[in-house]
C-alpha cells in the first residue's frame, strides 16, 4: 500500500543525502523513481539534488504554479513510476500537497518528501504545514547544535554572523546564512 511520507528536520541534517540514497536504492531494484526539486532553489544548479557530501542527481523541477496531480499522472502513463521524491518539499504549495495525496492514493505510488519544518523564524513552512498534517508517515531526521543537543531550529545570519529575526520567509542560502541550532540557542542568539 503506497504512503506519503514526510522526512523533516533542520538545515544539514542529511534531508538530501537521503533522498538521493533512497533513489539508489530504487533504481538498484529496476525500479523507476522520479525526483522532483524547487525552481527557487537553485544553489547548486537548476533541475539537480544535491548533498553536502558530494552526491548528485537530476530532478524535474516544480513551481507554485504546477499541477503535480496532472504532471504526474502523465509521467506515470507514459513509463511506470516506482515513486515520487520530493526535495525541497517546504516550497510546495497546499494545492500541491494535496495533489501528491492524489498520487499516493489514486495511482498508488509511494511519495517521500523531504524538506525543513520551519524557518528561520521559528514558522511552519506551508507544505510543511500541510505534510505533517495529511502523511501518513513522519520521520525526523536529526543534526545537531555547537552545543551537541539535538538541532530543531534554524538562524538566518547576516553577513557578519549576527541572528536576523525578521525579513522575508524564503531567501535561498546555504551554511554562508543559515546555522543549525537547539531551542535554546536560537532564543539566545534573538535575544529571546
Amino acid at each position: 500500500m503506497a504512503q506519503m511520507y514526510f522526512y523533516y528536520s533542520a538545515m544539514n541534517a542529511g534531508k538530501s543525502t537521503t533522498l538521493l540514497q533512497s533513489s539508489f536504492n530504487y533504481r538498484e531494484r529496476g525500479m523507476r523513481p522520479v525526483i522532483f526539486t524547487a525552481a527557487i532553489d537553485d544553489r547548486f544548479g537548476t533541475g539537480k539534488v544535491s548533498s553536502r557530501i558530494g552526491l548528485e542527481e537530476d530532478a524535474e523541477l516544480y513551481n507554485k504554479s504546477d499541477d503535480l496531480w496532472s504532471k504526474l499522472s502523465m509521467m506515470h502513463a507514459d513509463t511506470h513510476i516506482d515513486c515520487v521524491l520530493i526535495d525541497e518539499c517546504q516550497f510546495l504549495t497546499k494545492e500541491q500537497v494535496y495533489q501528491l495525496t492524489e498520487v499516493v492514493d489514486k495511482l498508488h505510488i509511494p511519495v517521500l518528501c523531504y524538506g525543513l519544518r520551519s524557518d528561520f523564524r521559528g514558522e511552519l513552512f506551508d507544505g510543511s504545514r500541510y505534510l505533517l498534517s495529511w502523511a501518513d508517515k513522519l520521520v525526523e531526521l536529526k543534526t545537531i547544535c555547537h552545543c551537541g543537543r539535538k538541532a530543531n531550529m534554524v538562524i538566518r545570519q547576516d553577513e557578519a554572523g549576527h541572528a536576523i529575526a525578521d525579513g522575508d520567509q524564503v531567501e535561498i542560502g546555504g551554511n554562508d546564512r543559515y546555522v543549525s541550532v537547539c531551542r535554546k540557542h536560537y532564543k539566545e542568539a534573538l535575544g529571546r
